[in-house]
This record gives C-alpha cells, structure tokens and sequence, in this order.
C-alpha cells in the first residue's frame, strides 16, 4: 500500500511538470508559426472605423456623419464637372502619357498652387523664397515637410498642435521624429476659439516651437479665428520665434472664397521677425510652412494631389532646401502621381476653367452653409435643450455639435447616425431629408441625458439629507 502511494505522490509534480512542458511548446510553436506573431493589433482608426461599421449596418436609417467627403443633396460623391471635361481632354489627347514625374513634381501644378495659396503679389514668391514640392495630398504634404523640420529644424524642437485636432497629425509628426504637445483652441462652454487660452499657451511654449495652424475650416471643430484673432497668434509667434505650420486643406471650402480662406497664410507669408547680427539687418521675412490638399476643394480624393511650401527668408537657401526635400521624397514615395496633378494644374492655369471651379466650389460651400441653418431651425423648431448657434457661426466642411460621447454612441446604436465620439458631424453629409431625423435624434439623446442627471442628482441629494 504504501509502495503505491509513494509512486502516486512521486507522478503529480511530474505529471504537473509535464503539463507546464506541453503548454509551453504549444506556445512556442505558435510563436514560430510566424516572426511577428507577437505583433499587436492596431487600434482601428477613429473616423475610417466609423465608415466600416455604416457599411456593415444593414439599416435603411442609417446617417453618415462621419465621412471626410462632400456629398450631393441625393448622399451620393461628387465629380466636379470642370474636373470631368479636363479628365475627358486627357483622354482624348494622344500626347497624354503615364511617364514619371521628377520627384519634385510636375512644374506647372507646383508654380500654380504655390500662387494660389499665398496670392499673385506673394513678396516672397515674387523674391523667389518658396520652395515647392507637389506630394500625397495632406497627409504625405505633412510628413514631407515632418521629416524635413525633424532632421533640419531646431534639434528638440516641439510641435505644438491644437486641442482637438485632426487625429491623423498625432500619427504623422512622431512618426518623422517630433514630439507633439497640445494647446488650447476650442471652448467646450462657448462653442468658440478659446483665444485666451491659446495665446497663453502659445506664449508659454519653448522660443522656437513648431507651431501648427489650420488654415480655415478648423477640423474637427469648424471654428475659425477672426482676422483680429489672427493677428495675436501672429503677435506671439513673432514674440516666441516660433515656426508656424499651416495645414490647409480647405482653401474654398470654409467661405466659398479662395482669397478669404488664405486670408491667415497669406498674413503670416508678409509678416517679418527681428533678424540676428549676422543677418546685417532689423527686419527679416518670417520661415513657414503651408501643406496644401486639393482632395476636398477639386473632389480629387482618390488622387493624392497636394503640395509642400516651404518660405524662407533668403533666395539663397532655396535651393539646398529643395535638394534635401527631394532627397527625403525619394525615399518616402520617389515619385508623385500626375493625374490628379495634371487636371489640378489645367483648371488651375485656364481662366474660364478656374472660374467655372470657383462657381462649383461655391455651390459646394452655399449647400454646407444651408444644411446649418436647416439643422439649426430643426433643433430650434423641435425645442431641444440648449443653445445651438455655434452650428450656424462654425464654418466649413465639419461642425462640433458639443455632445458627449455617450450621446454619441447612443445616436449611432438606437438611431443608426454615425458621428465621431467627439460630437463632430461632417455637415457635407448631411442632406434635407434626414435633417428633421437628426435633430429629433440630437433632441432624444439631449433630454435622456438631462433626465438620468436630474435624477442621479435626486438620488444624491436624498442621500445628502438622510432620506435613504
């Protein structure tokens, strides 16, 4: 007997031994099944997330609010018809062909778009300081010009971006190299530019600082500084010597006007800062940069067409700049594509083509500005909670509604209305027959959460009293 229950007693840390060994060759032949099987996955993105769960809900209510891309009244995407002809004339031509473009990009487009951003009497195009380079859209555009400040800017240096803002730029400047901190742009109680906060937080940051501005149409929150406004951002980026970084993604978008939405650029572009001793001089042409997207403005989303300025203060440097930008674009895409360039760079330099662009644009613009006044009146109409006229003062493509993301949420699960958590609404998809469905939506989701506060708070105010 005892001769068995030694045996016994002797097998468990065996049997146990041999447990543990099979657990942890299974573990290691998943782990040599691949090199990267330890690899994490991804967050999904937050707005590219969203479309993926609209097309997967089999809804027929279901609202798109999220998408970064105009929409007619009927919710369908749009081709400019002056982007049309120009397509068809390509076509048609037998002289059309799919050569590379040199790395810099075609010529044409990057003379054309450098004016059309900082106006034909740019002093410092008319003294040969921009340095242009065509690149993917906005986001190539930026990290063109990321990698760029990263390698050739002060070494450390910090890139200040608002808070909120697009979320792609918290990807694109740390994966050049750059931190990121945050200052502070939009009032969540005012609906409006927190100007204080901002010029405070600006003043603050380290002398030098990389300083990101939208140009117009502020992603995600629609609220634009005014010109005064500008002009003390202007004041202390002087001050600070900071280096200013225009994002502009919306030039037409935002008022309808191409001069109007690079009003801001086009103030900096002028602006000098106090020159060093070496510099022999008082005055020196204030350095910047400017990213430019034709995706939304043109409809060429698929394309990639965009454009990197670099404005320094001496024709002297342009050159090198040009040469290093080059050299970091050959290793990040080596070529830009020159379809999209092509036909951006024809409407760009026709007269009658740019007019008949600029009517479309403001067709675009008139219908954002009229889905904000018909959400507005439905809100006002259907008495929800609240005051709404931040929707009618915000401006371009995007609006910030101010709910919570609970609010949110609860739109998207029992309404099938698909917003960012953040409450911004893409007011280009928004069309008339489901403004009055929003607005009720907006309204039920506004009342509960007034309801469940009102009666958390009873719940705690007996509690206070001794009453439960």
């Amino acid at each position: 007997m005892f001769v068995g229950l030694l045996t016994r007693r002797n097998l468990r840390p065996l049997q146990s031994l041999a447990r543990k060994q099979s657990q942890l060759d299974t573990f290691r032949s998943r782990m040599s099944y691949s090199t990267f099987s330890g690899v994490p996955e991804a967050p999904k993105d937050p707005i590219l997330g969203l479309n993926e769960l609209f097309r997967e809900d089999p809804s027929p209510l279901k609202v798109n609010l999220g998408v970064g891309a105009y929409r007619t009244e009927e919710n369908r995407p749009y081709v400019l018809g002056v982007v049309k002809r120009v397509e068809q004339e390509l076509a048609n031509n037998p002289n059309t062909l799919h050569e590379y473009l040199p790395i810099e990009g075609l010529p044409e487009f990057r003379s054309l778009s450098a004016r059309l951003v900082f106006g034909e009497r740019s002093p410092a195009l008319k003294e040969q300081r921009v340095v242009s380079l065509q690149s993917l859209s906005g986001t190539g555009s930026l990290r063109l010009v990321a990698e760029f400040l990263s390698k050739f800017y002060q070494r450390g240096a910090v890139c200040y971006l608002p808070r909120p803002t697009w979320g792609n730029h918290w990807n694109i400047f740390p994966a050049a190299g750059i931190k990121c901190r945050e200052y502070r742009y939009y009032s969540d109680e005012t609906h409006e530019v927190d100007i204080i906060g901002l010029l405070d937080d600006l003043t603050a940051a380290p002398s030098g600082s990389i300083v990101l501005l939208h140009a117009c149409a502020h992603n995600p929150t629609g609220a634009d500084p005014s010109m005064t406004q500008w002009q003390e951002i202007l004041d202390v980026i002087r001050k600070k010597q900071h280096f200013p970084l225009f994002d502009c993604a919306y030039q037409g978008f935002a008022s309808g006007s191409f001069e109007r939405d690079a009003a801001a650029v086009r103030l900096f572009e002028r602006a000098t800062v106090p020159a060093s001793e070496a510099d022999g001089a008082r005055e020196r042409p204030m350095e910047m940069a400017v990213t430019q997207s034709f995706a939304k403005n043109m409809g060429l989303y698929g394309e990639r067409v965009g454009a990197a300025h670099i404005v320094c203060a001496a024709p002297a440097v342009t050159q090198a700049v040009l040469s290093q930008m080059k050299q970091i674009a050959r290793g990040l895409y080596s070529s830009p594509p020159a379809h999209g360039a092509t036909i951006a760079a024809r409407i760009l330099k026709d007269r009658a083509l740019f007019a008949e662009w600029e009517t479309e644009v403001h067709v675009m613009s008139s219908r954002i500005l009229r889905m904000r006044r018909e959400l507005f009146e439905a809100l006002h109409e259907n008495k929800t909670p609240g005051n709404w006229e931040h929707i009618l003062s915000q401006i371009g493509m995007f609006s910030f509604l101010g709910l919570s993301a609970e609010q949110c949420l609860y739109l998207r699960e029992k309404y099938h209305i698909y917003m960012t958590t953040n409450g911004r609404i893409s007011m280009a998809g928004l069309t008339s027959d489901k403004v009055q469905y929003l607005a009720d939506a907006i309204r039920d989701a506004v009342v509960r959460e007034a309801e469940k506060f009102e009666h958390q708070s009873g719940i705690q105010a007996a509690l206070n009293s001794g009453k439960i």
